[in-house]
């Protein structure tokens, strides 16, 4: 731990600038990262004073594959990308842990009292609560801490920044208390764990990994209790291609309902051959036994099903495509995610307010002014939020314009894979 005014200091004198490249990888984000951390001491300052401090960086993620696969231990292609939350931390001798994240000043959380709060569903306080029970009933060490975060990962954009929340949380615990040896695989379940248990959203555990565990990454949750995960040693600014997220401006509210009938229907399916999940059972005993299924689920369960059976074999096709440096080929297993997401996931806009369907807005205009350039999907769990653009780089500032344009300056966010999880930075 350095005394926050000296690490302000030193940060101001560039000493740190080679490590914050390593993190945000564009060298013409230096100069606002650089002011980034410094406001953030200072922030912390202004909460608690000047302290010991240590400081911890846990990124949003993208996902490039396998859209809603993890939640039935499917495949998925994942990266962890260069908009990040950074914590400025302090140990604190109670056993509380106080966090004040940008302008929200979340409860304190005791951790003498590690039980659910039915009151706290969908809060900051229930992450932190879950995630600091699980890793206590894992044998970890756990203590209070005073933070102040700040993040750049966009809220409702599809690039999870309660993982992102998550993940900083567990390797904060890690570094304070456990001399960062707990695995990022671990922090994730972990992470999940909260976020199933305590904030109540039923998700799978794909955000919660690509944000701990860091870089491009291949994840089959077959066994979900030792997924297998492989690092892709993919030089992306080789393919002369960017990877832009749109923002389409559509609201997230009140979609809990239609993200939660995903997985219900798949295991509806998987229930009629004993099993829990989709992946337990086989494409070809799915198909023998269609008529069967259909008895039991309705047509938008089947039509799901086959979603994934398809994505899983896309998310294969794309890793290899990656690793044999084809990046044409990748593209069009993208656009193939795309097409089926949209006509048998159907998770473009929600069928409770079909006037609004950002979404396909979004593709259709990106469609239109790449042409066969570039493609484009949904990105994230969906519904409403944002979309994922491989775009020439060439096209890409025209781009841009036009798609900002229509949503609005700012919607167009062009980004970079980073190599690391969530870490301690300095």
């Amino acid at each position: 731990m350095k005394q926050s005014t000296l690490l302000k200091k030193e940060i101001e004198n560039h000493l740190y600038d080679e490590c914050l490249l390593n993190i945000y990888i564009d060298e013409n984000k230096l100069d606002k990262q650089r002011q980034r951390y410094i406001n953030a001491i200072e922030q912390f300052e202004n909460l608690y004073g000047i302290k010991e401090i240590e400081i911890y960086s846990a990124p949003g993620r993208s996902e490039i594959g396998g859209n809603h696969t993890d939640h039935q231990h499917g495949k998925v292609l994942a990266a962890s990308i260069n908009l990040d939350c950074i914590a400025i931390v302090a140990k604190r001798e109670e056993p509380i842990i106080k966090i004040v994240s940008d302008d929200f000043d979340i409860a304190p959380i005791d951790l003498n009292d590690l039980a659910v709060k039915e009151d706290e569903n969908g809060t900051s306080e229930a992450l932190i609560r879950g995630v600091c029970h699980q890793l206590a009933a894992l044998g970890y060490q756990i203590g209070g801490f005073d933070a102040y975060m700040t993040s750049e990962v966009l809220m409702g954009a599809g690039l999870s920044s309660s993982a992102a929340f998550e993940v900083a949380v567990g390797t904060i615990l890690s570094g304070l208390y456990n001399e960062m040896t707990i695995d990022p695989v671990e922090i994730a379940k972990v992470g999940q764990y909260a976020e199933n248990v305590y904030f109540k959203k039923p998700c799978g555990l794909m955000d919660q990994m690509a944000s701990s565990v860091g870089s491009i990454i291949s994840i089959d949750f077959k066994n979900i209790d030792q997924p297998q995960i492989q690092r892709l040693e993919v030089d992306f600014p080789a393919f002369k291609h960017s990877l832009c997220i749109v923002d389409t401006k559509g609201s997230h509210a009140d979609l809990t309902d239609d993200y939660a009938a995903i997985p219900v229907e798949m295991k509806e399916v998987a229930q009629v051959f004993g099993q829990q999940f989709l992946c337990d059972i086989s494409e070809a005993d799915f198909y023998a036994n269609i008529n069967k299924v259909h008895e039991s689920c309705h047509d938008r369960a089947l039509l799901r099903a086959i979603h994934l059976f398809e994505e899983n074999k896309r998310v294969e096709k794309e890793v290899d495509a990656l690793n044999a440096h084809d990046f044409e080929a990748f593209k069009k297993q993208v656009q193939l995610s795309g097409n089926s997401s949209f006509k048998y996931l159907q998770n473009v806009y929600s069928n409770h307010d079909i006037q609004n369907q950002s979404i396909p807005l979004g593709l259709a205009l990106t469609e239109n002014f790449l042409q066969d350039a570039g493609v484009c999907r949904v990105h994230g769990g969906g519904f409403a939020g944002t979309i994922q653009a491989f775009v020439p780089d060439h096209l890409v500032e025209a781009y841009q314009t036009y798609i900002e344009n229509f949503f609005g300056e700012g919607t167009c966010h062009i980004l970079k894979i980073r190599k690391q999880g969530g870490i301690k930075v300095m």
